[in-house]
Order: structure tokens, then sequence, then C-alpha cells
């Protein structure tokens, strides 16, 4: 008999694969030319105006891949129990620059390009932006014709232990591996105190600071955050890289020095500590593929979860309401 888990990853695997050979690298080509570098125009313009913004539209494909799949159903707005008003989607914005692109885009092709496709486009675009590495997303996605607050209970979440977030990855039919690298997207931007108080003042299960922290970092991270004080207050999720698309926050998490506990526990199990690991051995530069290459190949491959293709779905004139 096949494990149960076998099976989720077989199935998982099944529909990846299925989906990879529906969306391809120019799929616009003769539809929308321009398309591609009408998103980055926008996104280019956005950052600009915040250089927060790269780091907006990273997490927000993210979050729009793992409900539903990568449709834009995290775009939509019809109420309050639309989607985007989840608890485990607090802080996700960058709304507002997709609906620029999809406005650009509508004038000179439209009904042609899904705002799933913006969102993933825009994504890579921000990488590139923050100095990271450049690459060719597949495209033809649809936008999903569902929205509803309950699909994103499951949501990977700080406090989650080590094995719940393999759990929910695994679920989507991403390894150990994709969540180390794609939890390294935390390299650009940053996270609020409210955060961070638990893990400061009240770890679980004696109270205090959590012992993972390195202790020449705790004084640094309480006087940011002290107890009691104003929970809004931002710091970079990647100390001392905060802004640049880079590995150092994985040096952070090998060294005690990563702000969030679901960084920082990837380093207490084996199986995600080995990855890690992998991109700071002396000969890792030479024997295998950059944290770079790996880090591409990972979010590509979430590019492609639950993808709506063909006849499925709908290309929306507005990202934020059905047709």
């Amino acid at each position: 008999m096949v494990p149960p888990l076998l099976v989720v990853l077989i199935l998982s695997s099944h529909i990846i694969g299925n989906s990879q050979a529906q969306l391809r690298v120019g799929f616009y080509s003769e539809t929308c030319p321009d398309a591609e570098s009408i998103v980055g125009g926008v996104v280019r313009q956005a950052t600009l105006s915040d250089s927060n913004i790269p780091a907006v539209l990273l997490r927000l494909h993210f979050h729009d891949c793992f409900v539903q799949g990568c449709d834009g159903s995290i775009l939509i707005d019809n109420g309050p129990d639309a989607e985007r008003h989840a608890f485990g989607h607090q802080g996700v914005s960058g709304f507002e620059v997709i609906e620029r692109a999809k406005s650009q885009l509508e004038g000179v092709c439209p009904g042609v390009v899904s705002c799933a496709d913006i969102v993933a486009l825009a994504a890579r675009d921000a990488i590139s932006l923050t100095n990271g590495p450049g690459y060719d997303v597949p495209t033809g996605r649809r936008d999903g014709v569902v929205s509803n607050i309950s699909m994103a209970e499951d949501m990977p979440d700080i406090s989650d232990s080590v094995q719940q977030l393999k759990a929910k990855f695994l679920q989507k039919g991403l390894s150990d591996k994709d969540l180390v690298l794609l939890t390294a997207s935390h390299t650009i931007g940053t996270t609020a105190c409210f955060f961070m108080t638990k893990r400061l003042y009240n770890f679980f299960p004696d109270g205090g600071s959590d012992p993972a922290i390195n202790p020449n970092f705790l004084p640094e991270l309480k006087s940011n955050c002290p107890q009691n004080g104003d929970i809004n207050v931002r710091l970079p999720i990647d100390r001392g890289s905060g802004q640049t698309f880079d590995n150092q926050i994985l040096s952070n998490v090998r060294d005690g020095f990563a702000v969030l506990q679901s960084d920082a526990i990837l380093y207490e199990d084996e199986a995600t500590k080995s990855v890690v690991d992998s991109y700071f051995g002396m000969l890792s530069p030479i024997l295998g593929p950059t944290f770079e290459v790996d880090y591409v190949d990972s979010i590509v491959r979430m590019g492609h979860i639950g993808v709506k293709t063909g006849l499925q779905g709908q290309i929306r004139r507005v990202c934020g309401m059905f047709n």
C-alpha cells in the first residue's frame, strides 16, 4: 500500500505537471506583445514611489497561489467575505499596483491578459528590481471565479511549527527545499512588532524570549520592539540586507539572527537545516546550483499551483471584480 503522504505528493505533482504543460513562456507574444513590458513599467514606477513595493508584490504572489491556486482570487474585493480579508492575509497589499497594470493593459489589448498572470509577472519584476535573478515566467493563467474568506484558513503562519509548515507546502506539491527557498523571499521587506511580541516576551512554554535568538541580537530586537510599545513599528525581516534580494536571510537563520519565528525554526529540522547549510559550504558555488538558480526553480514551480487555463475561469476586466 502506498503511504498516504506519498499519495498526496504524487497527486499534487501530477496536478502541477499538467499545469506546467499548459502554461508557456511568451503566451502573450502575439495577442499582447507588450504585456510584460507594461507590467514591468508599472512595477518600476511604483517602486520609485515606495521602496517596499517589491516585497509587497512578492508576498502578494505567494498569498494568491496558496489559496485556490494562482488565480487572482486574492484580488477580489466584493465585501467582507472576500478572500483578501482573511486573517491569514493580514497585511497583504499591492492591489492598486496590479490594478494599475491591468488598466493599462486593458487600454492596449482588452480582455487578453489575466490578473493572475499580472501578479506572477509583477513578482518577477519585483525580484529583479531588488538585484535578484531575472527569469522567464510561464503565462496563460486565467482568473478564478470564487473568492471566499473561509478558503484562506490554512495559510502558512509565523506561529506554525516546522512540521506544520512542511505539511502545508507538501499539500501544494512543494518540497522541504521549496519551503526553505520560498521562505527566503523574506530577504526583502519588513514586518511589524505585532508579529514579534510573543517571541520576545512570552515565548512558549515558559515565557521570556525565544532561546533560538542570538544573545547578541536580542537587545536589538527588544529595542526596536519594546514590551508594551507600538506594535505597528516595522523592522527589516532580513537583518543587514533588507532591500537586496540575496541569501543573507539564510545566513541569519543559521546564526540566530532570524527576525521571524517561522524563519528561525527552519534550522531546527534536519531536512530544512540541510537545505539552508547547502548554500554555505566551501564548494557550494562550484559543485551545485546557486541559491538564485534554486530560488527561481521554486518560485516558478509555486506559480503553477492550481492554475486555471484554457476555458477555465475568466479574464477579468477589473482585477478586483468578477466580470
